[in-house]
């Protein structure tokens, strides 16, 4: 018989060591699950056919200004391609320039599908976790899908799919959890009233990063007077997502989660620690409202567990933290296969309500809605093919080449070359 890894591990583990309980073998249901997701892993998703030859890529650069910064990718032919970073760029810009820039000189941007499964090893890059790594790859892959959709002059989304949602549902995403309950209502109210907007979620739990007391633990019975309040306050016709990132314990997220349930909330998300598989599984199997997850996951083996094993509703790839586009839509066609649905997680600020939305356009199983923030943004630029405005609930997804944004050409001039 084949040894699998664990097996093999544990019998390296020398003598004198008492061996570990194997772990149990999946179902046959199971099995014939994960069989399906990773045969969708392997499939390319880039659409190759619109580029008849090579698109060599000459150079990678990372531009910068007052701590900002752009990404901007070039061709052989001359061809062009710039993207808008996340804001967390002015922290990881050395593993930009070290770790993931250096992989995509002189590789054809036609086999990026490719090139994003195989930096994880260059360097041995598989070490750096999360938006370590996730964020520098992604800005670089958002440069390369605007290059290559302006060579093809087609949107970003026809690269990479179907188009399925010309125009996004979204909710209002908000924060302010480390606020008392009626402030916050106040501030909630005041965003939703500045769009046309159905759909809201709301920060429940503790304080989590929004402090740097470490012995903060939130407002005693904040969640229990907000989840109530906030149904009152915007009626039944309002959509309500609620997210604790990550906060509760198993006990304590069932116990929330029915709280959520009785006030009509369409979805938990990270109910318990991201990553623990097995404990969201315990809370979807305990509750009847949907369990999102997935904007911290930087793999797909979270995913794919939870999938394959029943303990996941909603999919959440942050299309930043993920590492792009590709490898965000790699989850939406698995989640697709599961009949689950994606509502990726939107972050960072600049342009990323655009990526946001270009990538839903070709999502077949995409959620009513998806996050917003705002358009506030620091970027220069100007969407000729939709007007940036939510109406009925909606944003407009733009149908010229690459993202639809053309970028302020005095103001990109402004930015320089970051060096190490």
């Amino acid at each position: 018989m084949k040894a699998d890894r664990r097996s093999f591990l544990c019998a390296a583990a020398g003598a004198g060591m008492a061996a570990l309980p194997a772990a149990a073998a999946p179902t046959p249901a199971v099995q014939a699950r994960y069989d399906k997701l990773d045969a969708i892993l392997q499939q390319p998703v880039l659409k190759r056919q619109y580029f008849s030859t090579p698109v060599i890529i000459e150079s990678v650069e990372l531009l910068h200004l007052d701590g900002a910064y752009l990404c901007r990718v070039r061709s052989k032919d001359g061809a062009e391609g710039i993207s808008v970073a996340h804001s967390s760029m002015n922290t990881l810009f050395p593993i930009f320039l070290r770790n993931v820039a250096p992989f995509f000189l002189g590789k054809d941007a036609r086999e990026l599908d490719l090139i994003l499964e195989k930096i994880f090893i260059f360097g041995f890059n598989f070490r750096l976790s999360g938006l370590a790594l996730g964020l520098p790859l992604a800005t670089v892959e958002f440069a390369i899908l605007e290059m290559l959709g302006r060579m093809a002059k087609r949107p970003v989304g026809e690269l990479i799919g179907e188009i399925h949602n010309r125009e996004v549902g979204v909710y209002m995403a908000t924060e302010w959890r480390e606020k008392p309950v009626e402030e916050s209502l106040k501030l909630i109210q005041g965003a939703v009233a500045e769009h046309d907007i159905h759909a809201l979620k709301i920060k429940i739990g503790g304080l989590m990063f929004m402090t740097t007391d470490m012995y903060a633990v939130g407002p005693p019975g904040r969640t229990e007077k907000i989840v109530p309040l906030v149904r009152k306050t915007f009626g039944d016709k309002m959509a309500l997502y609620a997210d604790s990132n990550s906060f509760y314990t198993v006990p304590e997220a069932i116990r929330v989660g029915k709280l959520l349930e009785e006030y009509k909330f369409v979805y938990f998300e990270e109910p318990v620690k991201f990553d623990h598989i097995e404990e969201i599984k315990q809370v979807a199997d305990a509750l009847t409202i949907p369990i999102a997850n997935g904007e911290q996951d930087f793999d797909y083996y979270g995913f794919r567990w939870l999938m394959a094993n029943d303990g996941l509703d909603i999919v959440q790839p942050d299309n930043y933290y993920f590492g792009g586009l590709i490898r965000s839509m790699k989850v939406a066609r698995m989640a697709a296969a599961c009949g689950r649905t994606i509502v990726p997680h939107m972050s960072g600020g600049g342009l990323g309500f655009l990526y946001d939305i270009q990538f839903v356009s070709a999502a077949p199983n995409a959620g009513e809605h998806h996050e917003f923030k705002s358009f506030k943004t620091h970027v220069k630029y100007e969407c000729k093919t939709a007007p940036m405005k939510v109406v009925n609930g909606k944003i407009k997804v733009p149908t010229a080449p690459g993202f639809g944004a053309d970028l302020d050409p005095d103001w990109v001039k402004k930015h320089e070359p970051v060096r190490l």
